[in-house]
């Protein structure tokens, strides 16, 4: 069953210490998800995601429901034996893909009717359908259906889809039938105070095991991302664990930990790491940068990851430059590992009591290159 115990609060700030019980395994908090869209985290093997701290991982409806279909993966056992990951995963509901993957997507209050980015095909997600495809999923943390906006967007458009995600969040709630699993609700209300602040007014009134932050890095500055986490975070239950989504840097993890957010997930790490643009200790590291070609050091001096252990800088550009598929997974591993000993380290100081005083910024001087696509 389902359960969140705050075990300590960080005197430094209104960071906290967490254990969310699943049935699929317990999850320390603040944590990271790795995000496996397709019932992988591209190009790792579950047991090097284990070897990296992993506690949980994230998979795409929207994606998984187009391909293989979500009865193929109920008939093979659920998501976990499907992908052969024993410990916990949370879905999303399929909606951030459903419309920023399409364009013409048509909104009713029935659902949306989408076109497949795959085959053109139609096909129609409503509050119900969302939770039937999450349930024959198996996942043990699963959202309910909502209507991302943009940014920017009016007011009065923001306001309209935050009352219609709150009735799907309704149906969602009525047609959630399986008790292994947590529904977790979504605030929206765009960068509006007030419209964030009704959100999750109505969101919390539906009662849910948990409630993620929506509806933020969907285009706006750092600052107003993080005023809006910061504003929404507080208006949320305290004994119950809070999701930002889609977010971010690991200064992102550690100022969002400090607002007492629980749970994160972003294709940061990974993407980066497919671009050769890699995390450290000492900032962002472009490793096809022309100066590491004969650099024998590892990637990162601080880091006990298998690819630091084993691996030179100038080896990691060699492979890369090559477009060997062995430079994706050594840097994808080391980016993986890299944001899950992020997240320890937070864990740390809240467990002893100490301040945020680390930080992590991306040397503009060290690495003009990078990306953070």
């Amino acid at each position: 069953m389902f359960k969140y115990e705050v075990l300590k609060q960080h005197s430094h700030s209104s960071a906290r210490l967490g254990v969310i019980t699943t049935p699929h395994g317990n999850i320390e908090t603040p944590a990271f998800m790795p995000v496996g869209t397709q019932a992988t985290v591209k190009s790792l093997s579950p047991e090097e995601l284990k070897t990296c701290g992993a506690q949980i991982i994230l998979g795409n409806t929207y994606h998984l429901y187009l391909r293989p279909g979500h009865e193929i993966v109920q008939a093979l056992g659920g998501l976990h034996r499907f992908m052969n990951w024993d410990k916990p995963i949370l879905t999303d509901s399929g909606g951030f893909q459903v419309f920023s993957l399409n364009k013409l997507a048509k909104v009713t209050e029935e659902g949306v009717t989408f076109k497949s980015h795959i085959d053109g095909s139609t096909h129609i997600f409503s509050p119900e359908h969302a939770i039937k495809v999450q349930q024959a999923l198996g996942a043990d943390i699963i959202m309910t259906f909502d209507e991302p906006m943009p940014y920017p967007a009016e007011k009065s458009a923001v306001e309209k889809s935050l009352n219609l995600s709150t009735r799907w969040a309704e149906r969602c709630k009525v047609a959630h039938a399986k008790e292994a699993q947590a529904l977790f609700g979504i605030v929206q209300g765009g960068m509006f105070e007030d419209l964030r602040t009704a959100s999750a007014q109505q969101i919390v009134e539906i009662d849910f095991p948990g409630y993620a932050i929506g509806g933020l890095s969907v285009g706006e500055d750092i600052e107003t991302m993080h005023e809006m986490a910061a504003f929404t975070a507080p208006l949320l239950p305290r004994n119950k664990p809070r999701y930002l989504m889609g977010v971010g840097t690991p200064k992102d993890l550690l100022v969002c930990s400090g607002m007492g957010i629980d749970m994160f997930d972003c294709v940061m790490p990974t993407r980066n790491a497919r671009n050769g643009s890699m995390f450290t200790s000492q900032g962002k590291l472009n490793i096809k940068n022309n100066k590491y070609r004969t650099d024998a050091s590892p990637l990162d001096p601080e880091c006990d990851c298998y690819t630091c252990r084993n691996y030179s800088r100038a080896y990691l550009r060699h492979l890369f430059i090559a477009d060997e598929i062995f430079a994706l997974r050594l840097n994808t591993l080391h980016n993986i590992a890299f944001y899950q000993n992020w997240m320890q380290k937070i864990r740390r100081a809240i467990r002893e009591d100490l301040p945020f005083d680390f930080s992590w910024t991306n040397d503009p001087k060290a690495d003009s290159e990078m990306s953070s696509s």
